[in-house]
């Protein structure tokens, strides 16, 4: 039987795709089936010079300013797998396996540079060379799930801010980027640039010339030069996920909303919302980005599995937004497993108090589905005024403060509703 697509999906609609002249981003985010997922919020600040910072794996120099972000993070790593920060710009990443191999050592992860694209961008594209100078630099590597076994890849990227989105690729050291020019674009576990290249490592085809790959003659496609000759099938199987993800976008093309992105992260048949064997959606995040700079970013998390059984709820960045902790996980310090060597040898419970609690209710509605039906429902209608009150604001109709500690009133009022 053929190997169930595991596989991330990430997506953006920019004006005229999507309505009230907004970026929607979305990202699902498709990991372990017991993987707990934490949304965590840090502020700015500011570092001493000379100061190191401690990643997943290894240790970089400090920036000395580091911009406030919100992250729906692995619990057991440094790094996101997607996140905003407050300056408008939202990223996600997508595992994916190239010519290049796989370094066995351990280096930054995809994930570790979508945080640190985050707390240093101020922009889409800041973003993306401060991960393109951090690869280049440290490289990318180490084991990507919090088991013995080893799994690892490169990555891709997509980013986006209120005026423009952009696709990053790796391939070890090496990567490609394209800016975002058609209204609505979706990512997988694929290499997806070809021919249409807006920026590059500057050794990229020279390294794809010594290899081989490519006779320094013809149309340099990455994708066609760098992609694997044997992908592995979680690889080959997102490309349904792609063409599914694609069609889901462009049938809404020119009315993408908040809600719309929140449907597609849901859709089920297309294998986007992932719900089927060792792997499931374990977080899922959409951001709405208005052009106009006057009105606030927001950004929705469920915090919980499968966002067909989940709700979103929103984030607004807030000089006193207080931690929301029933989404934080425990810290286990220097005994944590996955800082002793060698590492992953025993496991810890990882679980925060909105994951105990949603998944108390998701074994009570696999027991009663006409009781699932109902609680669904509820949680539904608690995500629909919550969206009501974001389009007031949006509109003008309530002022934004108003709203600065909305995340931690819905996440509070779910785990009530769970209790």
């Amino acid at each position: 039987m053929a190997e169930p697509p595991m596989s991330c999906d990430c997506f953006v609609s920019l004006p005229p795709g999507s309505g009230n002249d907004h970026v929607i981003f979305g990202k699902n985010s498709d990991r372990p089936r017991d993987e707990v997922q934490e949304v965590v919020h840090f502020p700015a600040a500011s570092h001493p010079p000379g100061s190191t910072l401690e990643c997943t794996y290894i240790q970089i120099p400090q920036a000395e300013h580091t911009h406030a972000v919100v992250l729906s993070k692995p619990a057991w790593m440094w790094g996101a797998e997607m996140g905003a920060n407050d300056q408008g710009v939202s990223i996600g990443n997508e595992a994916v396996w190239t010519r290049e191999p796989v370094a066995t050592g351990e280096a930054l992860l995809g994930m570790d540079f979508v945080r640190l694209g985050l707390e240093r961008g101020d922009s889409a594209w800041a973003a993306l060379t401060v991960i393109t100078g951090l690869l280049e630099q440290h490289g990318q590597g180490g084991q990507c799930r919090e088991q013995t076994e080893p799994f690892s890849y490169h990555n891709t990227f997509l980013l986006a801010d209120r005026t423009e989105a952009w696709v990053l690729e790796t391939a070890g050291k090496l990567w490609v980027a394209q800016k975002v020019t058609v209204p609505v674009k979706n990512i997988s576990n694929q290499l997806t640039i070809g021919a249409e290249i807006s920026a590059e490592h500057p050794d990229l085809r020279r390294v794809a010339q010594d290899e081989g790959w490519w006779d320094g003659e013809g149309e340099f496609n990455f994708s066609e030069v760098f992609s694997p000759e044997n992908p592995p099938a979680r690889m080959e199987l997102a490309k349904r996920r792609y063409k599914g993800g694609t069609e889901l976008l462009q049938q809404h093309d020119g009315s993408v909303s908040a809600e719309v992105m929140m449907s597609i992260l849901r859709d089920k048949p297309s294998g986007i919302c992932m719900d089927s064997g060792g792997f499931c959606t374990t977080g899922s995040m959409v951001s709405v980005l208005p052009r106009d700079t006057s009105l606030p970013c927001i950004h929705f998390f469920t915090a919980t599995p499968d966002p067909s059984r989940s709700i979103f709820k929103p984030f607004i960045f807030s000089d006193c937004a207080a931690p929301v902790l029933g989404v934080v996980s425990p810290q286990y310090g220097p005994e944590d497993p996955v800082r002793k060597q060698p590492r992953f040898q025993s496991q810890v419970d990882r679980r925060h108090p909105l994951y105990k609690a949603h998944q108390v209710a998701l074994n009570a509605m696999d027991t009663n589905p006409d009781e699932a039906l109902a609680v669904y429902e509820i949680l539904r209608e608690l995500e629909s005024q919550c969206l009501s009150e974001i389009s007031a604001m949006l509109s003008g109709e309530i002022p934004g403060e108003e709203l600065g500690d909305l995340f931690l009133d819905c996440v509070d009022t779910e785990i009530k509703f769970y209790q």
